[in-house]
This record gives structure tokens, C-alpha cells and sequence, in this order.
């Protein structure tokens, strides 16, 4: 099986650039602060310097773990889904589902192998950019010197490829299944984190206002929640469809597609959570955090500079993260719908008509993202802005929550009405023609 896998490989590249893409991207950030723990463990480093950076890398390469493998899961459960058909077809020549799994697995391994690989030389690069930022604002010395050592190599090729090879199997065990699943372990695991995400924003009032750790417990609350939310997308996708006022011809096809392909679309959903409610905790959060220390007069601490950064730099890794991994998703999900759009045509409906659908279920998929996670997002940032300056609401006002809705709304609409767009270009015939 594992020959089949590479011949599957070379044969149809282009359907594991999605994975590549993703597994690069995961193994760059992960080697590129994980680098950090190198640099701070050389010899001559002072203590303040090494403890920056050694918390830089430990609470960023976190996220990036996290991130990488929810980015390798949502890529891979659609790469999956559009090969029913093949392993179908394995199966009924005589396939069992453990060769099948065992083939799939190998694929996704050597495809997150050569992501890794190809990161290294980028990760290298981004280390010595981040090793100067954190030298240019004073919190590490300039005599430090940039090391890429065995922490940064290890984390970053096991974390990667460990993560590919779960996402893997768990995409093609569902995928093997005679049955159809039922979801419990996702559903558990879904109240799991809904669950410690609600003790650890309901934790942030155990703190006081000049605990230093006081932002932890609501931001992490706030990622516990929004993975909740996106684990359970699917359900809770099919429950706010009725709430939406989606009319016309375009908008009833739009609510029938979305409702037949939830569970497809969880994939999509899941990103698109994850960056609005990560994204809003950690600005609002860090907003009020700034306010409240301008406010008492007293000169940022080097411990202050550090969380101002990490926060700052956790933000931009979410927002370059999160776009690619729609970007993927959605790129692979409108690309494998080419032969229902041409069977939509010939049934009468104008290219048009199938980009208003593609839209609406755009929008759809945008407002959803936005209520949970902006839900998630809140969840944490008002026990902080209480904790810290007894208020209720932050001053920051709606600036920043609309500057991540429209880059979102943007990544979602953009690619899904572009890449449809592009689709539509083949003839009817032909899009009909092409086996799903």
C-alpha cells in the first residue's frame, strides 16, 4: 500500500497541495519560535533574555500546535471526502479498511514530510527576524546571538508529522466506516472543551487586577470555547440556518445545500471560528491591558513588553494561519463541486444564479462563524476588562471586531466566489463529464 501511496502522489500532485501547503506553514511557525528555546539555551545568555525568549517559544509554540493540527485535520477531512469514490473502489477490489487507512496515512506523512523539510530554510529566517524584534524593543540583549539547533529541528518535524498521521487516520476511519458514524467521541470532546473553557474564563475572577497571569485563564478560556464551538459547527450551522433571512431563488438552494453538506462544511467552519474568537480575545484583551497601565502612570515593565509582543505576534500567526486554512478548505470544497454546478445548469439554472447560491452560502457561512465566535471571544474579554478595571465593557469600541470580521467575510467570500467563478468556466457538458 505503500507504493500505492506514492504513486498517488506523483500521479495527481495537485490534490495534496492543500496538505502541503498546511504542513509547511504548521512546521515554519512551529521550528521559527520553538528556535527560541536553541537561542536561550546557548551558553552566556543572561536570565532575563532567556527567560523571554524561552516564554515566547513555550506560549506561541502552543498555539502553533494547536493550530497546525486543526489546519492538517480541517485539510485533510476534505481531501478524504472528495475520494469516497476511490477508496470505495480499493474496497471493492479488495482493499480492507486497514490497508486502506495504512495508504492514506503514508500519502499524508510523506506529503507533511517534504512540508517540513521545505520549512527549515523559511523557520531559520523568521527565528533571526523574531530574535530582532524582541532586540530592538529591549528585551533581549544584542549580544545574544541566533541559534536553529535540535529543539527547533525535533519539535518541528515530530509535532508536524505526528499530527499529520492522527488527522489521517481519523479522516479515513470515518471515511471506511460501513456505517454512518455518530460523532460521540467529537461530541464529547466538543463539551469537554466547551466545558473547561467556561471554568477557565469563570476562573479569571479567582485573580487580581496586578496578577500577572490574570490575561491566561480568559484567554485560554476563550480558545477552549472556540474549539467547542467549531467542533460543533455542523449542528449548530444546521440550527442558525433557520434564523437567517435567506430568500429568493439563490438563497432557498443556498439553505438546501448548506443543510445536505453541515457536515462537509465543518472543515470551513472550524478555521473561520477559531481566527474571529482568538483573535478578538487576544486585541481586546491586550487593548485593555495597554489602556489600564497608561492609565496608572507607571513605564511598561519588560514583563508588560513581553505579553504586548506574544500577544501581538499570536495575532498575526492566527490571522496568516486561519486565511490559508480557509483558503484551503474552501478552494478544495467549491473545486470538487464542479460537476454539481454543471448539473445545475443544464437543470435550467444560469452561471449567475450558481455564484448568488455560492454567495449566500458564503454569507451563511460568515455569519456563523462570526456569532460563535465572537460569542467565545466575549466569553473571555469580559471577566478580564471586570477583573482588571471594574468595568464591564472595554473602551476599544467596534473598530478592531469589524477589522477581523471584514478580513474574514473577505478570505471566505473571495475564495469561494472566485474559485466558483473559475469553475464555471468549463462547459456544462464537460463539468458533468468529470468523474467526482
Amino acid at each position: 500500500m505503500f507504493v500505492l501511496a506514492m504513486r498517488s502522489i506523483r500521479q495527481r500532485p495537485g490534490r495534496f497541495m492543500a496538505t502541503l501547503l498546511s504542513a509547511f506553514l504548521g512546521a515554519a511557525i512551529i521550528m521559527t519560535f520553538n528556535s527560541l528555546h536553541d537561542t536561550a539555551g546557548q551558553r552566556g545568555v543572561d536570565s532575563v533574555s532567556a527567560e523571554t525568549l524561552s516564554t515566547a517559544a513555550g506560549v506561541v509554540g502552543g498555539y502553533g500546535t494547536l493550530l497546525v493540527f486543526f489546519a492538517v485535520a480541517s485539510t485533510l477531512t476534505v481531501n478524504v471526502r472528495q475520494r469516497a469514490a476511490e477508496i470505495e473502489l480499493l474496497r471493492c477490489s479488495g482493499a480492507t479498511p486497514g490497508q486502506i487507512k495504512r495508504m492514506v496515512v503514508g500519502e499524508s506523512v510523506a506529503v507533511a514530510l517534504i512540508g517540513a523539510v521545505l520549512a527549515v530554510a523559511p523557520a531559520m529566517l523568521g527565528g533571526r527576524l523574531l530574535l530582532d524584534v524582541f532586540q530592538d524593543s529591549g528585551q533581549v540583549a544584542d549580544s545574544v546571538s541566533y541559534s536553529f539547533g535540535p529543539v527547533a529541528l525535533m519539535t518541528g518535524f515530530d509535532i508536524t508529522l505526528l499530527a499529520t498521521a492522527g488527522a489521517a487516520f481519523l479522516a479515513v476511519r470515518r471515511a471506511t466506516r460501513r456505517r454512518q458514524p455518530r460523532g460521540r467521541a467529537r461530541t464529547l470532546l466538543a463539551y469537554a472543551a466547551l466545558v473547561a473553557g467556561g471554568l477557565g474564563v469563570c476562573s479569571t475572577f479567582a485573580f487580581s487586577a496586578t496578577d500577572a497571569a490574570l490575561m491566561a485563564p480568559a484567554a485560554y478560556g476563550a480558545i477552549l470555547l472556540s474549539v467547542g464551538f467549531a467542533l460543533l459547527s455542523p449542528r449548530l450551522l444546521s440550527g442558525l440556518l433557520g434564523l437567517l433571512p435567506l430568500t429568493g431563488a439563490s438563497g432557498w438552494l443556498a439553505v438546501r445545500q448548506l443543510r445536505e453538506r453541515a457536515g462537509q462544511l465543518s472543515g470551513v467552519l472550524m478555521p473561520l471560528i477559531l481566527f474571529i474568537g482568538m483573535a478578538t480575545a487576544t486585541l481586546y484583551m491586550q487593548g485593555v491591558e495597554s489602556d489600564a497601565i497608561e492609565a496608572s502612570g507607571v513605564p511598561k515593565s519588560v514583563d508588560a513588553k513581553n505579553l504586548e509582543t506574544l500577544n501581538l505576534t499570536v495575532v498575526g500567526i492566527i490571522v496568516v494561519f486561519a486565511c490559508v486554512m480557509l483558503i484551503n478548505s474552501l478552494y478544495a470544497a467549491t473545486t470538487y463541486r464542479r460537476r454539481e454546478f454543471g448539473q445545475q445548469r443544464l437543470a435550467g439554472a444560469t452561471p449567475g444564479q450558481v455564484l448568488g447560491t455560492v454567495g449566500v452560502e458564503g454569507l451563511a457561512l460568515t455569519a456563523t462563524g462570526v456569532l460563535l465566535g465572537t460569542v467565545a471571544g466575549l466569553a473571555g474579554i469580559l471577566p478580564f476588562t471586570i477583573v482588571r478595571t471594574d468595568m464591564v465593557w472595554p473602551h476599544q469600541g467596534l473598530g478592531v471586531w469589524l477589522g477581523i470580521v471584514a478580513v474574514a467575510a473577505a478570505a471566505t467570500l473571495g475564495t469561494s466566489l472566485g474559485t466558483a467563478r473559475r469553475t464555471l468556466r468549463a462547459p456544462a457538458v464537460e463539468a458533468v463529464a468529470v468523474v467526482a
